[in-house]
């Protein structure tokens, strides 16, 4: 984000802005190309780019522009935050758009002439974001997040206005989806609840229901899993009978690993899958063994739709399960013994009856079971049973 203001005596109006009531508002493709260019002329970043739902905003007194603003989608990980929320990893990859980052805010006005104005704006800001972005994309967020440049900010105006500092950063930058390279720019870290007990309700089992639109992030569906883990897994799924041709581009430990940390991540169709298999990275890809794009060529091809589809209508799914089942149960040490019953259906191709840790949703056991209620042996209740 980091703040910055107009240098002085280049804005026309020099009235004092104490007693104006303040209005908010998010521009249209009409007034975006004013807003690039004061953004580049008065932010030394520069407009700026901001990923997933993105929003600019600006404040108005009287008419005139006295502050922007570029809303947009929170850091994937950052250690201090994620602590203070207390989230688990899928939690963090599902719940991720329930953040917002403020990625800049630059006011229009002389440095100094209006105390207390940045404040203000960040206050009133906070009271009418989670409206405004309810209207614009459906879902309320629940907290936001914000950069200073040590360097540069000591940050004041968040203090003032109710933002917690939470540490420095480590100074390091995103850099393509498969690494960070070092900045040399630490950062401090400020969050700012919009609304009592953001935190807990970020960790909680369920979401208000204003926020359950927002629980679909684009970061859902990275490896809830450590490397070791992601191995031993695709150790163990390789044993499943392989239904397909014997020339099949994928094998049979690689695709059922994706299906199943998708399924992990809480993804519930083949469309998510794919995209799931999408976002992941090049080690992660090589441990899996999945084929190369092309001879020589560095890059890891992943199963397609079609793929997917085809290998889950041949499938056994009480075997893959049961490898599932006992892959989980080998790393169980560290589950709470509070379970939640929980189905997940893929459309009518597969479905699968979990029993999963309350407080994270991560699942203990996994069996097959039938959409159709009260259908013998696979209905999900004869399931559960079987499992407890």
């Amino acid at each position: 984000m980091n703040t910055t203001t107009k240098q002085k005596g280049r804005h026309p109006e020099r009235s004092s802005l104490s007693g104006k009531s303040l209005y908010i508002r998010v521009i249209g493709n009409k007034d975006l190309k004013r807003f690039k260019e004061l953004a580049g002329q008065f932010h030394y970043m520069g407009d700026g780019h901001a990923g997933g739902d993105t929003m600019r905003m600006v404040v108005e007194a009287d008419g005139e522009w006295i502050a922007l603003f570029l809303w947009g989608s929170a850091a994937y990980r950052l250690k201090n935050r994620d602590t203070f929320i207390g989230w688990s990893n899928p939690q963090r990859a599902q719940r991720q758009k329930l953040i917002v980052q403020n990625r800049r805010f630059v006011l229009l006005v002389d440095r100094g002439a209006h105390p207390n104005l940045a404040s203000r704006i960040l206050g009133q800001m906070i009271r009418e974001l989670p409206r405004l972005w309810h209207k614009r994309f459906g879902y309320e967020p629940l907290l936001a997040e914000t950069f200073s440049d040590i360097e540069a900010r000591e940050g004041t105006c968040y203090k003032a206005s109710g933002w917690q500092e939470l540490g420095k950063t480590k100074g390091y930058s995103r850099h393509r989806a498969d690494f960070y390279v070092p900045n040399d720019r630490p950062k401090k870290l400020w969050v700012r609840e919009l609304r009592k007990d953001a935190a807990a309700l970020l960790r909680a089992f369920e979401l208000p229901p204003e926020c359950m639109a927002g629980a679909k992030s684009d970061a859902d569906g990275v490896l809830p899993l450590k490397m070791p883990q992601t191995e031993s897994l695709h150790e163990m799924l390789r044993k499943v009978k392989d239904p397909r041709a014997s020339n099949s581009v994928f094998h049979i430990g690689a695709m059922l690993s994706i299906i199943a940390m998708a399924i992990l991540s809480g993804h519930r169709n083949i469309v998510q899958i794919v995209r799931f298999a999408d976002r992941m990275k090049m080690p992660q890809r090589i441990a899996l063994g999945l084929p190369r794009f092309k001879k020589g060529s560095t890059y890891r091809k992943v199963p397609s739709y079609s793929a997917i589809y085809n290998l889950l209508r041949q499938l056994d799914v009480d075997e893959f399960a049961e490898g599932l089942s006992q892959w989980l149960q080998q790393h169980t040490g560290s589950l709470p013994a509070a379970l939640a019953l929980d189905g997940k259906f893929i459309r009518d191709t597969v479905g699968i009856v979990c029993l999963a840790d309350h407080e994270t949703g991560v699942p203990r056991a996994m069996a097959k079971a039938s959409k159709t209620e009260g259908e013998g042996h696979d209905c999900e209740l004869k399931a559960a049973q079987r499992m407890i």
